[in-house]
């Protein structure tokens, strides 16, 4: 266990044993390679209502994205919209000076993934105030995912 103290509180980071280290394609020269993952403790940010008037600015910068929710994180200050599923999700085509105009740090999009998927959900991250026109592993954002989810 390796702990890292930061801004936002401690991280946790832990070495965890692959489950099936004997498959084949694990098999060097007949030995089971030390396969393993490595697994970060984030904490949760409480998801809360999203009291605002810019509701119409937002579907404008998703450029007309089926919302069916929109929330706010409290930690991170992120406002999370959901739409009509994860592939309204992949196919969102953000207007990003339009993002930049919101309130909050950025905005994350989230849809249910199609069964099929082996995903419980889809997620984007948007935050080009900050110079990050697209997070594609936004772990703050997920933090706030896993609480919505």
């Amino acid at each position: 266990v390796i702990e890292f103290v930061t801004l936002s509180g401690l991280l946790t980071v832990k070495k965890i044993p692959s489950i099936d280290v004997t498959s084949a394609p694990n098999l060097q020269n007949g030995e089971a390679k030390d396969e393993f993952y490595i697994e970060l403790v984030f904490p949760a940010d409480p998801i809360a209502e999203f009291n605002s008037n810019d509701t119409s600015l937002i579907s404008e910068a998703l450029n007309g994205a089926s919302i069916i929710d929109i929330k706010r994180t409290q930690i991170a200050d992120d406002i999370l919209v959901v739409v009509t599923s994860g592939k309204n999700v992949t196919e969102v085509q953000p207007q990003l000076d339009a993002i930049s105009k919101l309130p909050g740090r950025g905005v994350i999009v989230t849809g249910i993934a199609p069964p099929e998927s082996g995903f419980d959900f889809y997620s984007r991250f948007f935050a080009p105030k900050y110079g990050i026109n697209e997070d594609p592993v936004c772990g703050t954002a997920h933090c706030g995912l896993a609480s919505y989810w």
